[in-house]
C-alpha cells in the first residue's frame, strides 16, 4: 500500500511590512520630558546595579524603588509590572541587535545570501543569550504575550523573509517558529547549564540546521 503524500503547503499569505517598534516601555510616550528621561536612566541604573549584585531573581520594584530613593509608585508608573522592568533592561541591547540584522553590516546585516544571514541570526542571537540569560529568562513573558511581544514578532518576520527567499516553496511562517525554538532562552539555559554543553556546540547545531533546511553552504573558491 502505498504512503499518502504529505500535503501541499499552504500559500503563504504576503506579509506587511513590520515596523520597528519602539521596544520597552516608552512606546506610548516616545517624547519624555528631560526630568522624566533622567529620572528613567536613574532607576534603570539602580535596577542594574541590583541585577549585578543579586542576580535578576533578587529584582524587585520594592528593591529598586529603595535603591533609587524614590516610591514604589514612581516605579509602577514607569515600567508597569516587573516584566516591564526587566523588559526595560534589555532594551538597549535589543535595539543594538535590530538595528544589526536590519541594517548593519554582512552577514548579519542585508548583503549576504539569506542563508548567510540565516547563520549568522541564530549565532549572535545565542551568544546574546548566553551572556544575558538570568535575564533574559527573568523577563520572559507569560505565555499569552510570549510570541505577541515586540521583540519577538520583529525577529520572527525577520527569519520569515529570508526563509521566503531561500525555500519560498515552504511555509516560511511556520519553519520560522521551528528555527527560532533551539534560541530560546529556557532550553539555551537547560543546554548550557544543566546538561553543560558549550555554547560552540550549539552553533554548530544552529549552522548544521540552516544548511539541512536551506542546503549547505557553497565551498570556498
Amino acid at each position: 500500500m502505498s504512503a499518502v503524500p504529505p500535503p501541499a503547503p499552504t500559500p503563504q499569505q504576503p506579509l506587511e511590512p513590520l515596523e520597528l517598534p519602539q521596544l520597552g516601555v516608552e512606546i506610548d510616550e516616545p517624547c519624555l520630558r528631560a526630568d522624566a528621561a533622567r529620572n528613567r536612566a536613574r532607576l534603570l541604573e539602580a535596577a542594574a546595579l541590583l541585577v549585578a549584585e543579586r542576580g535578576a531573581d533578587g529584582l524587585t520594584m520594592e528593591a529598586v524603588a529603595a535603591a533609587a530613593q524614590v516610591g514604589k509608585g514612581t516605579v509602577f508608573r514607569r515600567f508597569g509590572d516587573r516584566t516591564g522592568l526587566l523588559t526595560a533592561l534589555l532594551d538597549h541591547s535589543e535595539k543594538k541587535f535590530q538595528a544589526a540584522f536590519l541594517s548593519g553590516p554582512p552577514p548579519l546585516g542585508p548583503g549576504a545570501p539569506p542563508a548567510e544571514r540565516l547563520r549568522a541570526f541564530g549565532v549572535v542571537m545565542l551568544r546574546r543569550t548566553v551572556d544575558e540569560l538570568d535575564l533574559q529568562l527573568a523577563a520572559e513573558p507569560c505565555a499569552d504575550r510570549r510570541f505577541t511581544n515586540p521583540p519577538r514578532r520583529v525577529r520572527h518576520h525577520h527569519v520569515t523573509l529570508l526563509l521566503r527567499e531561500a525555500v519560498p516553496e515552504a511555509d516560511c511562517e511556520l519553519l520560522a517558529h521551528t528555527l527560532m525554538a533551539p534560541l530560546d532562552p529556557a532550553l539555551v539555559h537547560h543546554l548550557t547549564r544543566q546538561c553543560e554543553m558549550p555554547l560552540s556546540r550549539l552553533e554548530s547545531a544552529w549552522v548544521d540546521l540552516i544548511d539541512r533546511v536551506t542546503g549547505p553552504a557553497a565551498p570556498a573558491p
